[in-house]
């Protein structure tokens, strides 16, 4: 397909909202992890989300999947407060070990939903004793905002049917089985634990469910 192609793929999101998710281009990327081809999709709200696709997804079946959330100061500037960063990469090298599979880049879902610069305003807050979950409340904003029929589209226009999924939200496991890609087992990541983000883990362990036997 080239850049001038398009195709779209349309569901509906948990409010009944038609979700169309298009597909803009696409292009080899090498990078330190392997070699992928970057998928590049549009929201119809605008929010753009990359597929990297290692291998060959072939008939789309039990396909090691991550769906990873956009985080700046996780994914690029190396932020320790949170184990994003770490997730990204381990799940980059294990489709690339695995030789097939999709890492799922969603934009707009920066400190699960709220956005960067009230991200920002929850760690001042949570510098003042509140773990993530208070902070957001006491904003005003919900605990998790994300929304993943996006990330289904995008897995559907891939010709992907069904999943492993790298990930400890159990949150993710239903959203993608709620619209309609089975996740047949959960793959878990190495968790990177440090001084910073140890209450981060555990409040996700201990008030989100999230899988994480490797908390202190």
């Amino acid at each position: 397909m080239t850049h001038t192609q398009e195709s779209s793929h349309e569901l509906l999101a948990e409010d009944n909202r038609a979700l169309p998710v298009t597909r803009i281009s696409e292009a080899r990327l090498p990078t330190t992890f392997g070699t992928f081809r970057a998928v590049a999709y549009r929201q119809a709200d605008g929010i753009e989300h990359l597929a990297l696709v290692a291998g060959d997804i072939g008939d789309g079946r039990d396909v090691l999947v991550r769906v990873h959330s956009e985080c700046l100061t996780g994914d690029v500037l190396g932020s320790l407060r949170c184990d994003c960063g770490p997730q990204l990469h381990a799940a980059l090298e294990a489709v690339t070990a695995e030789g097939r599979g999709v890492v799922l880049y969603l934009r707009g879902q920066e400190g699960r939903g709220i956005g960067l610069a009230e991200k920002i305003a929850a760690y001042a807050l949570q510098e003042q004793g509140r773990d993530t979950v208070e902070a957001n409340l006491d904003l005003g904003l919900p605990v998790d905002s994300r929304d993943y029929a996006g990330a289904v589209a995008v897995l559907r226009d891939l010709g992907v049917h069904d999943v492993e999924l790298m990930t400890h939200n159990p949150v993710k496991v239903a959203a993608l089985e709620t619209h309609g890609v089975p996740v047949l087992r959960r793959r878990d990541l190495p968790v990177a634990q440090t001084l910073d983000n140890v209450r981060y883990l555990r409040t996700k362990r201990d008030r989100m469910g999230h899988r994480l036997p490797g908390v202190s």
